[in-house]
């Protein structure tokens, strides 16, 4: 467990020292959310009908920002030669980078999308729904999404394959997060798209980070 502490707190310092990683994720959730009023007009009732899809797509994209440089810079200057020569498995490396990534990305993501929701008009009813299905999915596309920059190490042009491997897997975590919040608002309960993303966390967590170090191990041989 020290060591895998250890990894977190490596990715996070290393972050801090690069700059620009978690608030370029931030920036371009506000920016991109905000753009959506300029498309479809300021009226209240159309932006309250789309608030939940605006805040979960911009997360999805925003995620992914993320994502790219989540092994490529280790990979470049040797150091995940050294990180699967540890003694700690490379199946917690990985679940501990993508923890790091949420840390980093996820979170002010989960802390910012209620604020865009209430610009949005979004019904308070909702905010409860959208803040539980944030803290599900957020770090399930952290997860995911670490199998596709895995898969993509040391590619040409890795950030478009990328796009291209992980945007049809995070289509039912969008699915089940903006049916929670539509269904609350339309006075159902969000229990059943819950549950399922609930669901597909803990697939995430169970098989996200052997099929990463998987992939991993391919890419260093």
């Amino acid at each position: 467990m020290s060591r895998f502490l250890l990894i977190v707190a490596r990715e996070i310092r290393l972050a801090f020292r690069q700059g620009g990683g978690a608030g370029l994720a931030l920036a371009f959730f506000v920016l991109a959310a905000v753009l959506f009023p300029l498309g479809v007009g300021p009226e209240p009732n159309m932006l309250s009908r789309i608030a939940g899809g605006v805040v979960f797509v911009t997360a999805l994209l925003a995620t992914m920002l993320s994502l790219e440089r989540l092994f490529q810079a280790d990979f470049e200057d040797g150091s995940l030669d050294l990180l699967a020569l540890s003694p700690l498995p490379l199946e917690f490396v990985v679940l501990g980078k993508c923890v790091a990534n949420w840390l980093l990305a996820g979170l002010p993501l989960l802390i910012a999308a209620p604020m865009l929701a209430i610009l949005f008009h979004m019904n308070t009813e909702g905010l409860p729904a959208l803040i539980a299905a944030m803290l599900l999915a957020t770090p399930t596309l952290s997860l995911v999404g670490s199998i596709g920059a895995a898969l993509t190490v040391g590619a040409r042009r890795g950030g478009v394959l990328l796009s291209l491997l992980v945007l049809p897997l995070y289509v039912p975590v969008l699915i089940f997060a903006v049916g929670a919040v539509d269904a609350v608002l339309q006075d159902f309960t969000a229990q059943p798209q819950l549950l399922a993303l609930s669901g597909l966390l803990l697939a995430a967590l169970a098989l996200a980070p052997w099929a990463a170090a998987g992939a991993l191990r391919q890419a260093l041989e």
